[in-house]
C-alpha cells in the first residue's frame, strides 16, 4: 500500500487551501528555478531513470518522448497538455485540474524548458466548464506571483502557458486530431510521419502529453527517479490515479502504486465488490476502449501495463469499471459500440463503415435477433477495422466487442437461442 508521505497528489480530494499558497505550503514551486538550473539534459535523463509511462493510456516512455525533440531547430517548440478526457469511464485527469492545478503548472513549465519550448497550449474538454474556470485561476494566480512569464519562477526562462477550451469531440483527445482542433481547423487526425516532434503545433517541434504525465513531473525531479522507479513492477514504475467506478461500494479516485492487485485495490479503497467477490461479473481495467476481462480472470490481476496487456486487455487510463452480475453485459458492449459510432470523425472508411455495422450487429445480439453466425462475422469486421485506421478510434472501437465475444460467447449464444424460441 501505498503511504502518505509517498503520494504526489496530496489535495486529490479538495480538502485542503487550493490557492497558490496553499500548493506552496504542500511543496508545488519549491527550488523549480533550481531544477531548471540542472539543464536540459538532465531533466530528460531523471524521467527517463524514473520509469515513468504516459498516464493518457499508449503507456509510452515519457522521457524518452521528451528526448525526440529537435535539440536544434529554426522553429519555436511546443509543449501540449491533453486535457481532453472523454474516455468512458476515466475521470482522473478532473480532479488534477480542479484540486491539483499547481501541480500541472509547475509540470508544464518543467517539460516546456526540457524540450526547449517558451509556450505551452492545456487543451480541455468542452465539457469541462468548472475545471476550466479553477486551472484559469491557478494560471492567472502564478502570472501574479511571477511564476510564469518572463523569468518564470526566476529561472531565466521565459514561459507562457494557455488554456485552449475545445468544443466536445472525443476524436481530439487522439494527439494529432487535437493539434488540428487547436489549430482551428475540425479535429480529424493526421497522417503519421512525420510525428508531433517533427512536425507538430503549426508545423512546429511538438511534444503532447496528458495531465497526470505532466503533473507528476515535478516530485519525480524533486524527490529522484530512484524514488519513483521504487514503486510497481520493472517496466511498470511509479504511483497511478485510478478511478474505480461501477459495482463497488464506494467508488472513488485513488492514487496508489503501480502493479497493486485489483483484490487489494478493490478491498481496501472500495470496501469490495457490491454483493461480494463472488458477485463479481467483469471487470473494464483502463477505460472503456480496452477489452472487458471476467472476473475468473480479474481475482489474479494485477493492475500494471505488461500483465493487463499479456491478458489481452489494457490499463489504458486505469478508469476500472466494475460490474456485477446485474450487467447485461451484451447490452453494455452495445453501448460502448453505439458510442464509437457516433464519435468516429469517418475519415477513415474503416472506422467511418464498421462502426455503423458493428452497433447494428451489437443491437441484434441484444435483441436475440441475430443468427449465430453473426458472431464470427462480427469478429472478423473487428479485425478489418482494428489497424486499418490513421488513428485508434478504430482499434477502441473494435476491442471491447473482441473482449465480449472472447469471454462471454456462451452468455450471447443462449440470448440468441431464447430468441430462436421467442419467435417460433
Amino acid at each position: 500500500m501505498l503511504s502518505d508521505q509517498d503520494r504526489i497528489f496530496t489535495n486529490i480530494y479538495g480538502q485542503h487551501d487550493r490557492s497558490l499558497a496553499g500548493a506552496q505550503m504542500r511543496g508545488h514551486f519549491d527550488g523549480t528555478a533550481g531544477i531548471i538550473a540542472k539543464g536540459r539534459d538532465w531533466i530528460v535523463n531523471e524521467m527517463k531513470a524514473s520509469g515513468l509511462r504516459g498516464r493518457g493510456g499508449a503507456g509510452f516512455s515519457t522521457g524518452l518522448k521528451w528526448s525526440f525533440m529537435p535539440k536544434d531547430s529554426d522553429r519555436p517548440a511546443y509543449l501540449v497538455v491533453n486535457a481532453d478526457e472523454s474516455e468512458p469511464g476515466t475521470c482522473k485527469d478532473r480532479e488534477i485540474l480542479r484540486h491539483e492545478p499547481f501541480a500541472l503548472i509547475e509540470g508544464c513549465l518543467l517539460a516546456s524548458f526540457a524540450i526547449n519550448a517558451h509556450a505551452c497550449y492545456i487543451y480541455i474538454r468542452g465539457e469541462y466548464i468548472r475545471e476550466r474556470e479553477a486551472l484559469q485561476a491557478a494560471i492567472d494566480a502564478c502570472y501574479d506571483a511571477g511564476l510564469l512569464g518572463a523569468n518564470a519562477a526566476g529561472s531565466g526562462w521565459d514561459f507562457d502557458l494557455y488554456l485552449h477550451h475545445g468544443a466536445g469531440a472525443y476524436i481530439c483527445g487522439e494527439e494529432t486530431a487535437l493539434l488540428e482542433s487547436l489549430e482551428g481547423k475540425k479535429g480529424m487526425p493526421r497522417m503519421k510521419p512525420p510525428f508531433p516532434a517533427g512536425a507538430g503545433l503549426y508545423g512546429c517541434p511538438t511534444t503532447v502529453n496528458n495531465v497526470e504525465s505532466i503533473a507528476v513531473a515535478p516530485t519525480i525531479l524533486r524527490r529522484g527517479a530512484s524514488w519513483f522507479s521504487g514503486f510497481g513492477r520493472p517496466n511498470n514504475a511509479g504511483t497511478k490515479l485510478f478511478a474505480i467506478s461501477g459495482h463497488v461500494n464506494r467508488p472513488c479516485i485513488v492514487e496508489e502504486e503501480m502493479s497493486i492487485p485489483f483484490r487489494e485495490l478493490i478491498d481496501r479503497h472500495c470496501g469490495g465488490i457490491r454483493g461480494g467477490w463472488d458477485n463479481l461479473k467483469g471487470v473494464i481495467p483502463g477505460g472503456s476502449s480496452v477489452p472487458v476481462l471476467p472476473a475468473s480472470v480479474m481475482g489474479e490481476a494485477i493492475m500494471d501495463f505488461d500483465w493487463l496487456r499479456a491478458q489481452q486487455s489494457g490499463l489504458g487510463t486505469a478508469a476500472v469499471i466494475v460490474m456485477d452480475q446485474s450487467v447485461d453485459i451484451v447490452k453494455a458492449i452495445w453501448r460502448l459500440s453505439k458510442f464509437y459510432k457516433h464519435e468516429s470523425c469517418g475519415q477513415c472508411t474503416p472506422c467511418r463503415e464498421g462502426t455503423g455495422w458493428m452497433m447494428r450487429v451489437m443491437e441484434r445480439l441484444v435483441a436475440g435477433t441475430a443468427d449465430p453466425a453473426e458472431i464470427d462475422m462480427l469478429i472478423e469486421v473487428t479485425k478489418q477495422v482494428e489497424g486499418h485506421t490513421i488513428c485508434a478510434l478504430g482499434d477502441a472501437a473494435a476491442w471491447p466487442i473482441q473482449g465480449l465475444v472472447r469471454h462471454f460467447r456462451p452468455e450471447i449464444e443462449a440470448r440468441l437461442h431464447q430468441g430462436r424460441i421467442a419467435a417460433e
